[in-house]
Parts: C-alpha cells; sequence; structure tokens
C-alpha cells in the first residue's frame, strides 16, 4: 500500500525528532545527521509503494536509516597496510563515528562498543523500538537482539562507573 502524501508529512512530523536522535548518536556529527535524516526521508519517499503498514513506521524509517548510515560508513576511505614482506594488504581504517563532533561521557562509551551491541542498543533505547522491530531491522532472531541489549548495557553501566571513578 502507497503512501499519500498526507500520511508521508505525518510519519516526517511524528517521526523525524527520534531519526534525529538515532542518527546523531550513530554518526555524531549534527550536520552529518540532518544529512542522513534526509537521505532517510527521501529513499522513503521515492519507496513509498513498498511501505509496509503491519511492520510499523518507526521500525520502516529506522531500517531505510541504518541502511543509509551503511552506506555513508561503506564510502568512508579505506588504506592498505605494507607488511614487512612488502605486500599490501588492504585494512578499513574507519574511525568509530561520532568521535569527532560529540564528547560527552555517553557518547564515547558508545563508541566502545562493538558496531553490533551499539546498533542493537540504539535502536532499541534511542531508536524506541520493540525488541522485535529491532529484530527484523537488523534481520537477525529476536533472542539475538535482546541478548545484545542485555550486554551493551551491562557494558556501558562498567564503562561509566569506571569512567566516574
Amino acid at each position: 500500500m502507497a503512501l499519500s502524501e498526507d500520511q508521508f508529512n505525518a510519519l516526517v512530523d511524528a517521526h523525524g525528532p527520534t531519526l534525529y536522535r538515532v542518527a546523531y548518536r550513530l554518526v555524531g556529527d549534527p550536520h552529518e545527521s540532518e544529512d542522513l535524516v534526509q537521505e532517510t526521508f527521501r529513499s522513503a519517499w521515492t519507496s513509498r509503494e513498498r511501505y509496509e503498514s503491519h511492520r510499523g513506521d518507526r521500525a520502516w524509517l529506522i531500517s531505510i536509516l541504518r541502511r543509509r548510515a551503511v552506506d555513508r560508513w561503506r564510502r568512508r576511505p579505506r588504506w592498505s597496510l605494507t607488511t614487512e614482506s612488502g605486500a599490501s594488504e588492504p585494512i578499513a581504517v574507519t574511525p568509530p563515528p561520532a568521535i569527532d563532533g560529540y564528547t560527552d561521557e555517553m557518547q564515547t562509551a558508545l563508541n566502545a562498543l562493538p558496531l553490533e551491541l551499539r546498533e542493537t542498543i540504539l535502536l532499541v533505547v534511542v531508536g524506541e523500538l520493540t525488541h522485535r522491530e529491532a529484530a527484523e531491522v537488523l534481520e537477525i532472531p529476536l533472542g539475538t537482539v535482546l541478548s545484545r541489549v542485555s550486554r551493551a548495557r551491562e557494558r556501558l553501566r562498567e564503562y561509566l562507573v569506571a569512567a566516574r571513578a
């Protein structure tokens, strides 16, 4: 079922702030976050005929946002490492997102998490998706989402307690 212009505008109004919060925690830069949200809404508009009302509006939009963020990370420069034998091995040297533009304790703690834990907890806590919706967005089992969220919360707690000690 395709979304009408009015329905789409209602989605933008209802979910724009949440998408921005998720984007900001993923990339850490206000301008890049705004661009990412705009790309998300542009993609959602052009693919509105594939809208799945049973999936949930926020889950649909966050899955698009996630794909746009991954596309940005993939476009970041890659370098190669020359070994002692003179062979060149490609390596991805992508700094954790958000280090440059955002320095509060929570963002630092989030950056310390492995990507799969960070992404999962952001979808559930910041994106306000249910665990089931996060599982659908990430295309992983529900139990994996539950486990990742639990581990991420524990690691964040440990990091923040250690940082304040």
